[in-house]
């Protein structure tokens, strides 16, 4: 599990997609870390299988290259790390699996003061886990929803996100994981289940 608080920006040494590997360039999010421990890249739960000189290597499956940003990486692109939260402490952002529920595109961009605003455009499924003041994870950033639309959803950045994070570097088009509130895909498959359950019911009251 991951707090979505990024620990640091790493760089992509090199991406393998046939031998299903990454190189990732970094230094504080390891220390401590052991083969076989979790990190979190960019929002994707990964697991380190072997320590380089200044930084790390770690599997890919197939999947995760299909369903995340990190099929499309390049070598020097950056990353968003941050190491599997402790139990014992506190949680400054909020429960992350590091599971991406899909990728989303930057659609627009505004400055508000001290804050940016950005607005994603993400996969239809995923809006029916979002709400307004609720928490959604963008390239492993926790983030709070702002404003949720019909096709779109909105967050607000302060400057210490865009300069510690790779989020100062989205613009228009930008390619980010998303990852939904992990409450509310447990209420969301309950609500389904429970009316599945019911409809057999009440066609059986009608006959």
């Amino acid at each position: 599990m991951f707090s979505g608080i990024v620990e640091e920006v790493g760089r992509i040494d090199s991406v393998d997609a046939v031998a299903g590997r990454i190189r990732v360039d970094c230094g504080e999010s390891i220390r401590g870390s052991r083969r076989g421990d979790s990190i979190a890249v960019s929002g994707c739960c990964l697991t380190l299988t072997d320590f380089i000189s200044g930084g790390f290597v770690a599997d890919v499956m197939p999947e995760t290259f299909a369903r995340t940003t990190l099929g499309s990486r390049t070598r020097g692109d950056p990353v968003n790390l941050e190491a599997a939260m402790r139990h014992d402490g506190r949680v400054g952002g909020h429960l992350i699996t590091g599971h991406v529920d899909g990728v989303g595109i930057v659609a627009a961009t505004r400055v508000d003061g001290n804050a940016t605003w950005v607005t994603i455009a993400p996969p239809a499924p995923l809006l029916t886990l979002l709400v307004e003041k609720g928490c959604v994870a963008v390239d492993g950033i926790s983030l709070t929803v702002v404003a949720v639309d019909a096709d779109s959803f909105t967050v607000s950045l302060i400057p210490h996100t865009l300069q510690h994070t790779i989020a100062g570097g989205w613009v228009v088009g930008s390619a980010v994981n998303l990852e939904g509130d992990l409450v509310a895909k447990y209420v969301m498959r309950g609500i389904a289940t429970h009316l599945a359950a019911a409809r057999p019911l009440a066609l059986a009251a009608k006959d």
